[in-house]
């Protein structure tokens, strides 16, 4: 599912209403069937982005700048004469060959969403990360940097309730009321994904998340990289085929095997993690795709470079890098909370968006780049 949003990151949105009786938080235009909300951290969260609740709650959001992201790039972070300053050797990244192919498609499964129509683009050569950014990988840059991210910031971000203690659900007085299993969880950040008292130490290779639109870009900035367009994750989630559902093929299990961490059972109520996995899995779980890329679909959401618009030409496009402007910025790939009969959002031409100071327990990212970035 997509993930709550939240307020924006001058600061927290004050018009929240909530149902007596039942404390939620009550988000404009309900959340559609079969969509996922974005990602949102904060009691704050006002929209549900036009999701069905598996993505994440989102903050009415401030747009972010590329002077922010700049500020942890290399050139403002110069290495310094004590150990630990210098980023760590890049990550794999694997090389997406130039091409041309059919991006989004003539059978949206979700319309509201944009996915039609489908349309030719062809792309440059580029890198994209084989592997979602991982907690490990995070904590490189917070300690060479000391950065601080929007969640920490704002002081809490958006939780699924399934992975909460009892004790933790007992303080939480209010909810998503477009979807309840949503909860504003004050102290939850990338260092505690679950609230006071959880913790990454036993999971340094699992997919960093309550990270934002504006975390991700200052990440990629650090590493020498950049966030992809939608048009590059499309096409590198494709993996070199033509018009399939999946990165994998049309068939959402080949021969019985699972190619990707979403949900299984009943939605929200039981996962029943026949996918080896209850939340999220480790970054290089399940077979990779054609391109070498893992996880590129299911476990966590990935933000993308684009401003959100479901509004697109069925004209050609070279190297298209969305719109100029915008509220909400595009996430792809779905996520471990995701579900056919309630956020059918794991397709290469799935989309959904959030605010770009929005976070949640399910949105991640992965980096790309025009050239291999070398450690400086």
């Amino acid at each position: 599912m997509a993930a709550p949003a939240l307020g924006s990151a001058g600061g927290r949105g004050t018009g929240l209403a909530l149902v007596v009786l039942l404390p939620l938080l009550v988000l404009p235009g309900g959340a559609a069937a079969g969509e996922e909300a974005g990602a949102g951290a904060g009691a704050t969260a006002t929209s549900l982005a036009g999701s069905c609740g598996c993505g994440a709650p989102q903050r009415p959001g401030a747009p972010g700048s590329a002077a922010a992201a700049h500020r942890y790039s290399r050139e403002a972070n110069a290495p310094g004469p004590g150990p630990g300053q210098r980023p760590p050797a890049p990550a794999k990244m694997v090389l997406i060959p130039a091409g041309v192919f059919t991006m989004g498609t003539d059978d949206p499964q979700i319309k509201q969403d944009g996915e039609a129509p489908a349309r030719r683009v062809t792309l440059d050569a580029f890198y994209m990360d084989a592997y979602e950014v991982s907690n490990a990988d995070f904590e490189k840059f917070v300690n060479s940097t000391s950065y601080l991210t929007e969640a920490e910031k704002f002081g809490d971000s958006f939780v699924f309730e399934g992975m909460l203690s009892e004790r933790v659900k007992t303080g939480i007085q209010q909810a998503v009321a477009a979807a309840p299993w949503w909860l504003p969880v004050k102290g939850s950040s990338w260092r505690h994904p679950e609230g006071p008292g959880s913790t990454v130490r036993h999971r340094p290779d699992h997919p960093v998340l309550h990270v934002s639109w504006n975390d991700a870009a200052a990440f990629c900035a650090w590493a020498g990289k950049r966030l992809p367009t939608e048009a590059e994750w499309e096409y590198s989630c494709r993996g070199g085929l033509r018009d399939r559902l999946f990165p994998w093929g049309n068939k959402l299990q080949p021969k019985g095997q699972h190619y990707a961490n979403i949900w299984q059972g009943e939605f929200p109520v039981t996962d029943t993690g026949e996918d080896g996995f209850r939340g999220t899995a480790p970054v290089d779980a399940f077979p990779p795709n054609g391109y070498g890329l893992y996880n590129i679909v299911g476990n966590v959401w990935e933000w993308t470079s684009d401003w959100w618009t479901a509004d697109h030409s069925a004209g050609e496009a070279l190297n298209p890098k969305g719109p100029p402007s915008g509220k909400d910025r595009v996430k792809k790939g779905g996520s471990y909370m995701c579900h056919k009969s309630y956020c059918y959002r794991y397709r290469c031409a799935a989309r959904s968006q959030n605010t770009p100071d929005s976070s949640a327990s399910n949105l991640g990212f992965r980096c790309a780049a025009d050239r291999l970035p070398t450690a400086s």
